[in-house]
């Protein structure tokens, strides 16, 4: 595990990607799995067996762009519970620190506090990326089809 992303075949994949009528097919589902994994273009390249410039070209289709952002944000949200996960523990450090007074707290406290700040702006992202889906399913809902009727109405 790179990053302590899983890996595997069917590790993150988009519902666009996958069934009868695939946009596109399991090599470029791998590819996306690679990019995640890797920390580079040609080592994902090579990981998956095409070449840096295909991979390149692939990552300009916008099929593929959208499933691999589809995919970054999968893994950017097992990331954000990982944070709420160790926001626990790094208010237990900043609350032993701040209790001993013989132990030196600058290096812990700033782990501590860098959790902190990354959790409040994961929850921040959260929110905003919830908001937006919101938004987005109103606008779905209000857009009328192409009988004219609108769908919320059905």
């Amino acid at each position: 595990m790179a990053f302590g992303l899983p890996k595997g075949p069917d590790v993150l994949r988009c519902p666009q990607m996958t069934g009868h009528g695939a946009k596109f097919g399991r090599k470029k589902e791998e590819a996306i799995i690679a990019l995640l994994t890797h920390r580079t273009t040609e080592e994902a390249a090579r990981a998956v067996n095409v070449s840096t410039k295909t991979l390149l070209r692939w990552q300009k289709e916008p099929e593929f762009d959208a499933a691999y952002r589809a995919a970054k944000l999968a893994a950017f949200g097992q990331s954000v519970g990982r944070l709420h996960y160790f926001c626990s523990a790094a208010v237990s450090t900043l609350g032993k620190v701040m209790l001993d007074p013989t132990t030196p707290p600058a290096t812990k406290v700033r782990a501590a506090d860098s959790i902190l700040d990354h959790t409040i702006k994961a929850i921040e992202t959260e929110d905003i990326l919830a908001r937006v889906s919101a938004l987005e399913r109103a606008a779905e809902e209000s857009n009328p089809d192409k009988s004219g009727r609108s769908k919320a109405l059905e």
